[in-house]
C-alpha cells in the first residue's frame, strides 16, 4: 500500500523539497501541502493522510495545536505525525509526544533519514532515536512537574494498575527504544506474543502507538532516566 502523506510547513520551498523526496519512492506519495495547522488538520481528513509532516513553528495555529486536535480526533485516530523541529535538542520535543506525535526529526536531517520516519510512523512505530536524543526526552519528561495542569502523571500512574506483570515488562522495554524482536529475545518469548502485550497495553492505557507508550511509561515513574 502507498503511503499518504501530508506535508505541513509554512515554507513554501521546504514543502517543495520533501515534495520531491517523498514523491521519488515508490511506496509513498504527497497528497496535500498546508501552510498552517488549522489547514493541516482539514486536509489529513480530506485527502486520508497516513502520514503528517508538521512543523512545529507555524504562525496561527502551530504544529503543536495541530497535533492536539489530529489526535482527538476520532476520524483521525489512524493518522501519525511526525514533528519536524529546526534544532534536534528542543524543548517541544516533549510536548509534540504528549500531544500526540509519534515522534520527531530535526530539519537537517538526510533524506534517507525523513523517508525511514514516514515509513515508522506508517507502521505505527515510535521514531524516537538516536539514543541521545531519547535521553534528553527522558530527561525532559521525568522533570514534569505536572505542567499540564491535570495531574496526568499521577493519573498514568494508576492506570498501570490494570497491566499485567508482562505487559509492564514490555512496556519498560517499549520504553528502552527496543523493537518487538529485540523484546522477543530479551524476555524469550516469540514476537507475536510481545505484539499481543503491546497492543493490550496501548488499549488499557488509550495510547495511540508506542511513542505515547514511552510517554506514559516515564510519566508515571514506571521507568526512570539513567544519570549520566
Amino acid at each position: 500500500m502507498t503511503i499518504r502523506v501530508l506535508l505541513a510547513d509554512d515554507q513554501a520551498l521546504l514543502r517543495s523539497a520533501f515534495k520531491v523526496l517523498v514523491n521519488s519512492e515508490p511506496d509513498m506519495e504527497v497528497v496535500a501541502e498546508a501552510s498552517d495547522g488549522a489547514e493541516a488538520v482539514e486536509l489529513a481528513k480530506a485527502r486520508a493522510a497516513d502520514v503528517v509532516l508538521m512543523d512545529i513553528r507555524m504562525p496561527g495555529t502551530d504544529g503543536l495545536a495541530a497535533t492536539r486536535l489530529i489526535s482527538a480526533d476520532p476520524d483521525l485516530a489512524h493518522v501519525r505525525v511526525v514533528m519536524l523541529t529546526t534544532f534536534e535538542v528542543d524543548e517541544y520535543v516533549v510536548q509534540s509526544l504528549r500531544a500526540g506525535a509519534s515522534g520527531f526529526l530535526g530539519k537537517g536531517a538526510e533524506p534517507d533519514e525523513l523517508l525511514g520516519a514516514i515509513r515508522i510512523a506508517a507502521a505505527g512505530d515510535a521514531l524516537l532515536s538516536p539514543a541521545a536524543t531519547k535521553g534528553l526526552i527522558a530527561k525532559f519528561l521525568a522533570q514534569g512537574d505536572g505542567s499540564d495542569g491535570d495531574g496526568v502523571g499521577g493519573a498514568r500512574g494508576e492506570r498501570l494498575d490494570a497491566l499485567t506483570g508482562r505487559e509492564r515488562e514490555v512496556l519498560v522495554q517499549v520504553a528502552g527504544g527496543h523493537s518487538n524482536d529485540e523484546i522477543a529475545e530479551r524476555l524469550e518469548v516469540s514476537p507475536l506474543t510481545v505484539k499481543t502485550h503491546v497492543n493490550r497495553a496501548m488499549a488499557k492505557l488509550g495510547a495511540r502507538d508506542r511513542a505515547q507508550l514511552v510517554v506514559i511509561a516515564y510519566e508515571s515513574g514506571l521507568v526512570r532516566p539513567r544519570v549520566e
